[in-house]
């Protein structure tokens, strides 16, 4: 086995894996080596052990790169569902791939050059869909991908795919305690990790964070909170946290700080992202570091078990599911480019995956895109991003793949029942929680950047954008001033559009 592993190194590792002690006696590693050691230890003899099957052993979250001395190849794995990022281009003949797309665009003897065609996505879904990015040369590594490079060649595959198999055979009672018992076991491996002795929870009103939060080892639960109080879950959280006895702290975010934070988080973030909760979030991280270095989130239940009204909202005949997110219609973008290329359809990046999904009941096909597509594209993005440059771990434990081994079995009619959706979910939670906070409707995590906006004294720098030298390349400067003239006159809704242009304009003055 030395031998063995002796041919293998590690070249790149993000993550956490979870289930570490276990693998530590399967594998012969020794705990107590310092926490980069045994990472680096494990990888290398589940590589030399497993090969490419090593990812159905590691349970938690990674983007990993290891070099087969013996076959002369590298390989570039990223976890099952995209909680980490990994990019990879090839320069100069050399392979290159990290999780942070900075890093590559600054790579030496790379040519940085706009990916127009990323450009028309984006403004479609607001987030950058797909394996291309905003750089022509530049990738990014799907979820359940793994790339080989051997000197000469770039070979993608994929080792794991969402497949969703309801299983009629069972209540809903069994599957909610089946649930329990997943929920159970992997935060088991959470819980008193030397390496962390102290963690702390990100908690909303919602019934994914506090589930989470009520069944950990977290001691104290951050949440976000905004004067506006249509937008403002704090009071949600707090009763939450006081129904559980456990500590509870509320950062309030007003405009100003909001406004000066977006520079930062679109720079960290690598691409533009039109969805403006990442600001609140890396505002949230921040504070939370001052006291925490690990913090768990609640990320991946609504993806696993259906927790969007466009999941139970029936698709009309003849149409495509084109994820949960999308802020333009294609004939809005048309309008708004400059150089719009009729042969890049708003389909592209689902399509693939829509004619995979076909034969299967509408709910499944909605969850494997969304788990696919905007569940890494998005949220991930944000999360894995934003919680890095602030210098946070941060572990995910409900997007571990034995949670979604429990809802792709789960049929349809307990996700969405009795008027609630993820109802399976909710009736596991309901062991841990008050009723009225486990059956609690969908909050979401809204920003009242709708609001602040209009405000004259913080939109200036956004209007400059608009209306910019940059703009004026790319669109038409007439109807983003239609935009903007009805979005201050109260058509609200126009927001997002905004925000998402803004920020596309934000990243390319700061990256070209």
């Amino acid at each position: 086995m030395i031998q063995t592993i002796s041919r293998i190194q590690v070249r790149y590792f993000s993550g956490y894996l979870r289930n570490w002690r276990s693998l530590c006696e399967e594998l012969s590693v020794d705990e107590t080596l310092s926490r980069e050691e045994r990472e680096t230890e494990i990888i290398k003899a589940a590589f030399a052990r497993w090969k490419l099957e090593m990812m159905s052993h590691l349970y938690g979250m990674f983007a990993i790169a290891v070099w087969d001395e013996e076959e002369q190849a590298l390989y570039a794995i990223r976890d099952q569902v995209g909680q980490k990022q990994m990019f990879y281009a090839v320069i100069d003949g050399e392979f290159v791939c990290t999780g942070d797309i900075n890093a590559i665009a600054e790579h030496e003897g790379f040519e940085k050059k706009l990916n127009s065609r990323m450009l028309q996505q984006y403004l479609f879904y607001g987030y950058p869909i797909g394996e291309e990015t905003f750089y022509e040369g530049i990738y990014k590594l799907m979820p359940g991908h793994y790339v080989r490079w051997d000197g000469k060649e770039v070979s993608v595959n994929r080792y794991w795919k969402p497949v969703f198999e309801p299983d009629n055979s069972k209540s809903v009672e069994e599957f909610a305690k089946e649930i329990e018992q997943t929920v159970e076991e992997i935060l088991s491996e959470e819980t008193n990790d030397p390496e962390f002795p102290y963690k702390e929870s990100f908690l909303s009103g919602g019934v994914d964070s506090s589930y989470l939060f009520a069944a950990s080892d977290a001691q104290c639960a951050n949440t976000i909170g905004y004067e506006e109080s249509a937008f403002d879950e704090s009071a949600l959280a707090r009763y939450t946290a006081e129904a559980l006895q456990k500590d509870f702290r509320v950062k309030m975010i007003g405009p100003e700080e909001y406004f000066d934070r977006i520079e930062t988080v679109i720079d960290k973030m690598g691409q533009p992202l039109g969805d403006a909760s990442a600001v609140a979030f890396s505002i949230g991280c921040r504070a939370t570091r001052e006291h925490t270095k690990v913090v768990y989130s609640g990320e991946g239940i609504d993806e696993f078990f259906g927790g969007y009204n466009s999941h139970r909202n029936p698709l009309k005949e003849g149409w495509i599911y084109l994820t949960c997110s999308h802020i333009m219609s294609e004939e809005v973008v048309q309008s708004i480019l400059v150089d719009y290329d009729r042969n890049v359809k708003a389909a592209d990046a689902v399509m693939p995956l829509w004619q995979e999904v076909q034969g299967q009941d509408e709910l499944s096909q909605k969850l494997t895109i969304d788990i696919s597509l905007w569940l890494e594209g998005d949220i991930y993005l944000n999360t894995d991003r934003t919680s890095t440059a602030c210098d946070i771990e941060l572990h995910t434990p409900f997007s571990d793949l034995r949670l979604f081994n429990v809802a792709r079995r789960i049929p349809g009619a307990y996700k969405f029942m009795n008027d609630q959706n993820k109802y399976a979910f909710r009736l596991a939670a309901s062991k841990k929680l008050p009723d009225e906070v486990a059956f609690r409707k969908k909050v979401g995590f809204a920003v009242p950047i709708r609001k602040w906006l209009a405000n004259e004294q913080f939109n200036r720098p956004i209007a400059e954008k608009l209306f910019g030298e940059t703009s004026q390349r790319f669109f038409r400067q007439e109807e983003l001033k239609d935009y903007w003239t009805r979005y201050l006159a109260g058509e609200e809704f126009l927001w997002s559009r905004i925000y998402a242009i803004y920020a596309f304009l934000l990243w390319y003055d700061l990256k070209f």
